[in-house]
């Protein structure tokens, strides 16, 4: 039986905020960030993906966090990633996810975790499998180590009719989405902090699955190119273009974001949990700059 695909549109990836020297998710803060994308208001929510740093919650953590944004998202879904490219691991992570989000689950993010057709669909159907879930795949290569090229994902998708979307981010992304849109009719986002959106909404994506720290903007741009086209979305984003830049430089991207949102005031303290990189601090003028730039565009 196959899975109802993701809404088109803008799905926010949400950064986990914490607190003190213990790093404790932050939970008030969480609860504003998604109030953020929800004011927007966004397709749907992405929690404990590679941005929210799933990967350095332990299992109560993650299921606070995605139970937390269930919580404050009234009937927004929510896409929640799985940080385990193991098997067994994922299908642990997974059933904590189904139960923290409940009726707003609309898929779980899988990252690609091999190029070989046949074993990523089976690792796909064990997590759909054990959990009933529809499926996000997501490629990623930066963040899994894992390189997999067009014609292995076409193969693995074909064996998996619970995949709702694929999640394109692996450069150069608007070459890889016509590609993939080209071929199925499943959706597929682009990511990487909104930097090639307008490229990929003119290769097909169906709209933008990441995070930025002025959602906003790219919501702008998704419905400037439902309007008007790649002129009018390339138009309204371009003034953006320069902080989706600084903010999505490797190593120091999440440091900057969340440094960004706290000046906004979404999110109380910008710690990232070790061993992440911190925000150094030459950029912290720059931020004040690039910010001035854009708070009247919004």
């Amino acid at each position: 039986m196959s899975t109802p695909p993701l809404a088109r549109g803008l799905w926010g990836v949400l950064a986990t905020p914490f607190t003190g020297s213990g790093y404790a998710v932050d939970t008030e803060s969480l609860r504003r960030e998604v109030r953020l994308y929800t004011n927007i208001p966004a397709s749907g929510l992405v929690v404990l993906g590679v941005f929210g740093e799933g990967a350095a919650l332990d299992t109560g953590e993650q299921a606070l966090t995605v139970r937390t944004v269930r919580e404050e998202a009234g009937a927004t879904p929510i896409v929640v990633g799985l940080s385990a490219r193991s098997t067994n691991v994922a299908i642990e992570q997974a059933r904590t996810a189904v139960d923290a989000a409940g009726g707003n689950l609309a898929a779980l993010m899988v990252q690609a975790n091999t190029p070989d057709p046949e074993a990523l669909s089976a690792h796909l159907h064990a997590i759909h499998q054990a959990t009933g879930a529809g499926i996000v795949l997501q490629d990623y290569p930066v963040a899994s180590g894992v390189k997999v090229s067009t014609p292995q994902l076409l193969a693995a998708i074909g064996k998996c009719p619970f995949i709702a979307a694929v999640k394109s981010e692996a450069p150069p992304t608007a070459a890889a989405i016509a590609q993939l849109t080209a071929k199925i009719d499943i959706p597929v986002f682009g990511g990487l902090g909104g930097v090639g959106l307008i490229d990929e909404l003119a290769a097909g994506a169906a709209g933008a699955m990441t995070g930025f720290s002025h959602p906003e903007a790219l919501q702008l741009a998704i419905t400037a190119y439902q309007d008007g086209g790649f002129r009018a979305a390339r138009d309204v984003f371009a003034p953006w273009l320069p902080l989706a830049n600084f903010e999505g430089q490797p190593g120091i991207g999440l440091a900057l974001r969340k440094e960004i949102l706290k000046r906004r005031g979404i999110i109380a303290e910008a710690l990232v949990r070790p061993p992440a990189p911190t925000l150094p601090a030459e950029l912290s003028a720059m931020i004040d700059a690039h910010l001035d730039a854009v708070k009247e565009l919004a």
